[in-house]
């Protein structure tokens, strides 16, 4: 049986993060909505209740029953989660004097309380809280405090009787106020590690290896010998997920590759390549005509979208209702595409775009191999699969394509002149390698080339004046793309690229370097 954490998501934005240190400790753990802990589930080993948006006090502040689990199963408490823990149990949280936000530095700390394990005093933490505990429960204890926030972290040892819930802990709770799961609190790994692996007892036997032999397993068993349908995008999820499938059914796998005609420059031919030395079944179906036909005269960036979007859906189903016998489509979606947070009313507060659905028309059951692993999780699986390393290791790439890094209508001449201004930048990156040893390209999450196809600008060229348009560079950093810093790349590389874009692409007189982070700003500019 897969041992697991639950993680209960009360809406903040950095409950991804604390799922991923979790999984980084060889640990299965599960985001659910706060009011959705499983009953009953003997897999479970520990709960860790994450931040939230809401103060406790507020009407529409998340709550959970914590009787389904406080004292029979260890519990952490993070931010809002302290809070709550604390004010259901009998403590006092009140509106901080002002907001406690950035670095911290735990001057008092108990040492030898195991969630402290290993932990060095004066060890950097990082709050972001409006409201602070004032007044910890009855029977709790103080473990660690810093100069402005004396109950930033505090415990309830097993064996303790609260009053307030009529029990007598078997396991005990945790709470800090500050987040563990972020970078700037440097040792929040080892806080982490200490709670799941120590205190939950975690046999760390979550690998990329096992879940590659279990995948396998149980989707032979899922599928039998049924025929199913995968659509193929050329990037690294869909690309794994139809590696593991080839392993599981082979013959029975068939995938299909649209092209829209706004790929890459050569892409579609140099995934299909890439797809044939990996002994997938692959249909490469050509439709830029008709995305070129469709998309003429359109400027406005949703409505490009929805028409690539609608195009695609059109272009797949008719290919695959050539195959008659199919009964299953599988896709990529991987597990931050599902999670979600949903509130009292039932309303959802954070939802991804990537979870498509299936057409009615279709009559398929869906298949997703890869809907519990996050995107670092996906890429060590396709390695541990002896998958190439250069797909394993693509930049993510929107679903519309160069459509969205186009500003203004689209036309095969515009897609041209960025796909060649694109190649250059990237195969740059690929080519340049920092004193590091690493190239370019591996140490930035995502690149790419955006035409201001609205803008013109003057410049010169040999002896004549031209009027022609300008394109923007854009690469971050990044571990999710929920956040996202630019990358500082190297003059000289910068300068380089600039002179072969502006001497070798037709139509281009003017490269620009976005240096914009997300927020306030989004990776792609449409």
């Amino acid at each position: 049986m897969q041992q697991k954490i639950i993680i209960l998501d009360f809406g903040s934005q950095t409950t991804q993060l604390i799922g991923r240190r979790v999984r980084e400790l060889d640990t299965f753990c599960e985001i659910l909505p706060y009011n959705k802990f499983p009953k009953d589930d003997p897999s479970v080993i520990g709960v860790i209740l994450s931040g939230s948006p809401y103060s406790v006090h507020d009407p529409e502040a998340f709550k959970v029953d914590l009787s389904q689990f406080v004292g029979r199963l260890p519990v952490l408490g993070i931010c809002y989660g302290a809070q709550f823990i604390s004010h259901s149990l009998g403590g006092k949280v009140e509106k901080a004097d002002s907001r406690e936000y950035g670095r911290a530095h735990l001057e008092t700390i108990n040492l030898y309380n195991p969630l402290f394990k290993g932990f060095d005093r004066g060890s950097q933490v990082w709050m972001s809280h409006g409201d602070t505990i004032t007044v910890i429960p009855d029977g709790f204890e103080v473990i660690g405090s810093t100069a402005d926030v004396e109950n930033a972290a505090f415990w309830c040892e097993p064996g303790t009787q609260l009053s307030t819930l009529n029990s007598q802990l078997s396991t005990g709770i945790w709470a800090v106020q500050f987040h563990p799961e972020v970078y700037h609190t440097i040792q929040g790994k080892q806080l982490l590690k200490n709670f799941v692996v120590d205190i939950c007892g975690s046999k760390q036997d979550w690998s990329a290896s096992s879940f590659v032999d279990t995948t396998v397993a149980e989707l032979k068993a899922q599928l039998g010998n049924d025929r199913v349908i995968l659509g193929l995008s050329g990037g690294v999820d869909s690309s794994v997920a139809a590696v593991l499938l080839n392993k599981a059914i082979g013959k029975n796998l068939t995938c299909i590759f649209v092209d829209h005609g706004m790929l890459r420059k050569n892409e579609f031919q140099q995934v299909l390549n890439d797809y044939q030395v990996l002994g997938l079944n692959v249909i490469g179906v050509d439709a830029s005509q008709k995305f070129f036909a469709d998309l003429a005269g359109v400027s406005d960036p949703e409505q490009k979208r929805k028409i690539i979007g609608r195009d695609f859906v059109e272009v797949f189903n008719a290919e695959a209702k050539k195959i008659t016998d199919a009964k299953w489509l599988a896709q990529g979606t991987i597990y931050p595409d599902r999670i979600e947070s949903l509130n009292i009313t039932g309303k959802v507060i954070k939802s991804h775009h990537n979870v498509g659905g299936l057409p009615k028309e279709m009559n398929l059951q869906l298949c997703e191999p890869l809907k519990w692993l996050f995107k670092d999780e996906v890429r060590r699986v396709g390695r541990q699969m002896g998958m190439p390393e250069h797909l394993i290791t693509r930049h993510p790439f929107p679903g519309p394509g160069l459509a969205v890094r186009i500003l203004g209508d689209i036309t095969p001449e515009k897609v041209r002149i960025l796909q060649d201004a694109d190649d250059i930048y990237i195969r740059g990156l690929r080519e340049y390698i920092d004193g590091d040893g690493v190239t370019l390209y591996d140490k930035v999450w995502q690149a790419g080339a955006i035409l201001l196809s609205t803008v013109r600008s003057v410049g010169v060229m040999g002896d004549e004046r031209t009027y022609e348009h300008p394109v923007a560079l854009r690469a971050v950093t990044s571990t999710d793309a929920m956040t996202a810093d630019w990358a500082h790349l190297p003059y000289d590389f910068l300068a380089k690229v600039s002179n072969e874009i502006i001497n070798k692409v037709r139509g281009v007189n003017r490269v620009c370097y976005d240096i914009s982070s997300k927020p306030p700003a989004t990776i792609e500019w449409e």
